[in-house]
């Protein structure tokens, strides 16, 4: 690899988290057909937090994304007129309380808002893997030479999707069970130019298995007035599709001259869709890595699944608490695993993010995080 080769970093992270939450039990009170199924033990999660509907509370999709990119910036050595790209990964495009957003893009008018007018903005849709998709790109553009600094940013309403389960759910075993999962946030993050092989993504690769995405469909309802959320759990989380990772990963790996214990992770996040399968996708793969996997972090419990937020604000929420300064936005979860303690915190350790998406996507990032903001 030629030393003078452009590596990006990843320079700040910020995020929001509505006030509001929502226990089990609150949950269980709005779905008549829920039965005796018992969330917390089926998904690990104990509560989530759900956005004001109030549009004067600034909650809406765009309004979350915006104070999440606010939360990034204070946090970075960049201003807003300094980033070269604005990139938004919302599935949930939602402004101005319930109209939903094709055009103008979001990221478009959240440039506008922050003040990074001269920014190049796009948005992109990649389900569950948007954010990642979204560094996917930007980590290109700045190898490139074309961009020197960017963000991507989503806010995400999933709670919406609950709304229609919640009426329309007829037992446990229901397509939409999975969307009583899901919770609301948002997360933005800052990639800039590295310049220390400590503090720098190392790689991120992506893979989409297409022959899969039906197991998961997020559309308007045929049966009310609202956006559902289809997903077949069994065959979505069935062991031949979360092997597709670690062989995908192993052979990018062999590819390289190296093994995954020759990585030396520190800590490993997976797409925060409840605690059951992020032990099962971590068993899965420690089985065919044949090594055992690194502490995995999670704030599933307290957040549910955050959609295409999930990854950044486990890891935000993460660096935080090592750094003793306090939980993401306004939340109090707190991350899993006996990690790598503050010590090696501080000097930058080694991580690697593993989306799981509708698509069927599925990848691996590798960053070492020394210097950044949170």
């Amino acid at each position: 690899m030629s030393t003078t080769e452009r590596r990006s970093r990843i320079e700040a992270l910020g995020a929001f988290l509505p006030a509001g939450r929502e226990t089990n039990d609150e949950l269980r009170a709005k779905v008549p057909n829920l039965g005796d199924a018992d969330v917390r033990r089926i998904t690990g999660i104990a509560e989530r937090r759900v956005h004001d509907p109030d549009p004067a509370a600034g909650e809406d999709s765009f309004g979350m994304a915006l104070a999440a990119a606010r939360d990034c910036l204070a946090v970075s050595r960049h201003r807003a007129a300094d980033l070269d790209v604005v990139i938004s990964a919302s599935i949930t495009r939602v402004k101005d309380g319930s109209r939903f957003h094709f055009e103008p893009s979001f990221a478009g008018m959240l440039a506008r808002e922050l003040g990074a007018r001269p920014a190049i903005s796009f948005d992109v849709s990649n389900a569950c893997a948007g954010m990642m998709t979204g560094v996917w790109l930007l980590d290109r553009m700045i190898r490139s030479g074309a961009v020197r600094s960017g963000m991507v940013v989503s806010g995400e309403q999933a709670t919406r999707v609950a709304r229609t389960a919640a009426r329309e759910l007829r037992d446990s075993y229901d397509p939409q069970f999975a969307s009583l999962s899901v919770g609301d946030s948002a997360a933005a993050v800052v990639l800039d130019e590295s310049t220390d092989p400590a503090d720098r993504i190392h790689y991120i690769e992506l893979m989409t298995c297409a022959e899969y995405s039906h197991l998961c469909l997020g559309m308007p309802s045929d049966r009310s007035q609202g956006i559902g959320l289809y997903t077949d759990n069994k065959k979505m989380h069935d062991r031949e599709r979360l092997k597709l990772w670690p062989r995908f990963h192993e052979d990018f790996l062999a590819k390289n001259g190296r093994r995954f214990e020759d990585e030396e992770f520190d800590h490993v996040i997976q797409h925060q869709v409840g605690t059951r399968f992020i032990e099962y996708a971590n068993r899965t793969a420690e089985a065919e890595f044949g090594t055992p996997m690194p502490p995995s972090l999670q704030v599933v419990e307290q957040y549910g699944n955050t959609a295409t937020t999930s990854h950044f604000l486990t890891l935000r929420d993460h660096l935080r608490r090592t750094r003793g300064t306090g939980a993401t936005g306004t939340g109090t979860g707190t991350g899993s695993g006996t990690g790598a303690g503050p010590a090696r915190e501080a000097a930058g350790a080694k991580y690697l993010l593993v989306p799981a998406a509708s698509g069927l996507v599925t990848g691996a990032l590798s960053a070492t995080v020394t210097h950044a903001g949170a």
